[in-house]
């Protein structure tokens, strides 16, 4: 794939971030006594939630100026080593470039909200009670940046395990 076909993915970036900021932005302005807010009773709920921590509330309750400098300069490291993949590499497939593209997406969302509010804006929940160690708890909130990095995560590991590989060089066993 050539350095202008894995370019035009880019495209995915910026939808993500736009839909993930114009999302947390439309939660911020909405009063607290709106939420939780069910948009399918028992199922899914728009929350207000602040995650100073990482993936899964991890680190949450150790929020502290240079946890956040750790993580904000730890997102920056990540953007640019996905980047350096995304342009850089060769031969990568379209679904991998896409993956790429959304893992991009996603981290500039979060890092974006790590940066301008210290932590991170999280409004979907949702309540996943036919699994027995969730019957009363939601799954942790997340927003659309999240979704982006678990849908590009997947496309990634995919592509690993089931895309197509690529032929190495072969040794002629044959001899003149």
């Amino acid at each position: 794939m050539t350095l202008f076909s894995r370019l035009r993915f880019l495209w995915l970036t910026l939808a993500v971030v736009f839909l993930d900021r114009a999302t947390k932005a439309w939660i911020e302005s909405r009063p607290a006594d709106r939420f939780p807010h069910a948009v399918i009773q028992n199922f899914f709920y728009l929350v207000d939630s602040r995650n100073p921590g990482i993936a899964f509330s991890f680190l949450a309750g150790l929020s502290s100026p240079a946890l956040r400098l750790f993580l904000i300069c730890g997102s920056l490291v990540i953007i640019a080593v996905i980047t350096w993949l995304l342009v850089a590499g060769r031969g990568i497939s379209a679904a991998h470039a896409a993956g790429l593209a959304l893992l991009l997406g996603g981290a500039t969302g979060n890092v974006t909200d790590r940066i301008l509010h210290g932590a991170v804006t999280d409004f979907i929940e949702v309540y996943l009670r036919f699994l027995p160690w969730r019957t009363f708890n939601p799954w942790p909130a997340f927003n659309v940046a999240d979704s982006a990095i678990t849908v590009g995560a997947i496309l990634i590991l995919l592509e690993i395990l089931f895309g197509r590989r690529s032929e190495g060089p072969h040794l002629n066993s044959q001899t003149s």
